[in-house]
């Protein structure tokens, strides 16, 4: 089985993970802009029924046709979940859009929620999508890759447009340059909440992620154009969605590849 997964990433990169059929239009706006329709096909929207109606709840990224990678803390195990792929608004009938079960949840066994400490999960498709225009992987950093400071990546979600404002309809994006962990670990910052775990981004009090964007990408350009989850979304400042010095706060996806290896070799 473990042969077939290493076998299943090679066929994901020979295909052109993270290549989007419609490329982002990267302006450089570093507040939350709507996105250029399917231009971040590995993003999806995790859906509950806890009111009895499909809400949005957290963002996710297709790493995989059966496999969607987001943050342990989206879970409550009191609800039905299920998995928006192809999804450009959460208002509007898309023909592109495609719905899945969440067969399973699996979130990390050292998840600790008062510490957000390894904040990760993985979701089992309960069937696999057939990727196309308008949905594919996302690729997955190298082993323990560490990320440059202020190295340009882009949060995506449909988190709060503002601090206590009202959940984005169209998917934003917005750029977010990466603050490394010595800066990030400062007392003034986020001090030792931020572990090397942990991958940090934003803090310059423009943007941001919000509320809602919890689970969704940090989405990062390698040199040959594609691009590559390097972050989940995991916390951010309870003082608001744009606080100086108080980045919003991934789970470094760079750190978990043996156990999203692990994980997905088990099925």
């Amino acid at each position: 089985m473990k042969e077939l997964l290493l076998l299943t990433f090679m066929v994901v990169y020979v295909c052109g993970c993270g290549h989007p059929a419609y490329p982002p239009v990267l302006d450089r706006v570093v507040a939350g802009v709507d996105v250029k329709p399917h231009s971040w096909p590995w993003q999806v929207s995790l859906q509950s029924d806890k009111t009895g109606h499909w809400n949005h709840v957290c963002g996710g990224t297709l790493i995989s046709s059966e496999w969607v990678l987001t943050a342990a803390h989206c879970f409550n195990g009191r609800s039905n979940y299920t998995v928006k792929i192809g999804m450009h608004s959460l208002k509007a009938s898309e023909e592109s859009l495609v719905s899945c079960k969440a067969a399973q949840i699996i979130t990390h066994e050292d998840y600790n929620m008062m510490l957000s400490r390894n904040d990760i999960a993985l979701v089992k498709l309960s069937t696999p999508v057939v990727f196309s225009d308008t949905m594919m992987s996302s690729c997955l950093p190298q082993r323990n890759s560490i990320l440059p400071n202020g190295m340009a990546c882009y949060i995506t979600g449909w988190g709060r447009l503002s601090t206590d404002g009202i959940p984005a309809d169209i998917l934003q994006q917005a750029l977010l340059p990466v603050i490394d962990h010595n800066t990030c670990s400062q007392p003034n910052w986020w001090g030792v909440l931020v572990t090397n775990k942990m991958l940090c981004a934003g803090g310059d009090g423009v943007a941001a992620g919000c509320n809602g964007d919890s689970g969704g990408p940090l989405n990062c350009q390698n040199p040959d154009a594609s691009w590559t989850v390097y972050g989940v979304v995991s916390f951010g400042s309870g003082q608001g969605c744009n606080v100086f010095m108080k980045p919003t706060v991934f789970t470094q996806v760079s750190s978990y590849l043996d156990w999203i290896e692990k994980v997905m070799s088990k099925d």
